[in-house]
């Protein structure tokens, strides 16, 4: 049923979508737009998509258009393109925030288009379309927040196309997205930059020492906070609510542990470890990560 996708906004997910497509001998036409010249330039010597530098060109005729761009511009995308889609066909997205999205794109969504937002739970701190790798979705998870009323048969061409790529599947309510992700992605991040920064403030520790005596926990920070800044901006300005909350929870759990240390309570420290550590044997056990020594990277 589609023929046409276009991808809006040519980053490390659309790039990686394209040559999943491609390796898969999909019979379909993938077009492409993004508003720099630089990233247009490296996406058409790929040679994966038809790259074109005018929105309109790009999701004219488009039976699926997807949303590429960090979640703060989705809904200007939206209206600047909104007269141009297709009638009857279907508008996606990739953004890890729902509601705000929802929010901001269904006002310029027109009747005979069907809005299916999607989040694929896949992603490096890498950016950029020559980031993109066809296995980039094997095994990982995508989460479609549809909104009420919408027809099923538009909900399950998502499902199956993001199956097709790899992934797993599940649906949730958008309210329910935004809390999820801010326990296991949004809060995170902001923790790994939070901890980055205190480092890089203190007057005692030189950049050298910080670079060079980088241990295994500091160094894993660095490489969530070398993530997309543009990215993450949009995504806490616009997942406001549910970070605030779990930020609230994330401070009360440190001050107990706090109270722990300063206390010498070593009964209180073991079980709360304990009991962290078999949360991470839950997800090797769920398949998202390895095992293996240094995650197996």
């Amino acid at each position: 049923m589609i023929k046409k996708i276009s991808l809006i906004g040519l980053g490390l997910i659309a790039s990686s979508i394209a040559k999943k497509l491609v390796l898969n001998n999909a019979n379909v036409n993938i077009v492409g737009y993004d508003n720099l010249e630089y990233v247009r330039k490296i996406v058409d010597k790929f040679g994966i998509m038809e790259v074109h530098d005018k929105l309109i060109d790009a999701v004219e005729d488009s039976d699926l258009t997807i949303l590429c761009v960090p979640v703060g511009s989705m809904g200007t995308v939206v209206s600047e393109i909104s007269s141009y889609l297709k009638d009857g066909s279907i508008l996606s997205d990739v953004g890890s925030v729902k509601k705000a999205v929802i929010d901001s794109v269904m006002p310029s969504v027109p009747s005979g288009v069907t809005f299916v937002p999607a989040h694929p739970l896949a992603g490096t701190e890498e950016s950029g379309p020559s980031s993109g790798f066809s296995e980039l979705f094997a095994n990982r998870w995508c989460i479609i927040t549809p909104i009420k009323d919408t027809p099923m048969e538009k909900i399950k061409i998502v499902r199956n196309f993001w199956e097709k790529l790899g992934s797993n599947v599940a649906e949730m309510t958008p309210e329910h997205h935004d809390l999820v992700l801010a326990v296991t992605s949004h809060a995170p991040h902001l923790i790994a930059y939070t901890m980055v920064g205190v480092a890089d403030d203190l007057a005692n520790v030189t950049n050298s020492e910080v670079i060079n005596f980088s241990a295994a926990g500091f160094r894993d920070f660095t490489r969530i906070a070398a993530s997309d800044p543009t990215m993450w901006r949009d995504v806490f300005l616009n997942n406001k609510d549910a970070a605030l909350e779990i930020l609230g929870r994330f401070s009360e759990e440190l001050f107990a542990l706090n109270r722990a240390i300063r206390q010498g309570d070593g009964d209180f420290l073991f079980d709360y470890f304990t009991r962290t550590r078999a949360i991470r044997r839950g997800i090797i056990e769920a398949g998202q990560d390895t095992k293996e020594p240094n995650f197996g990277r």
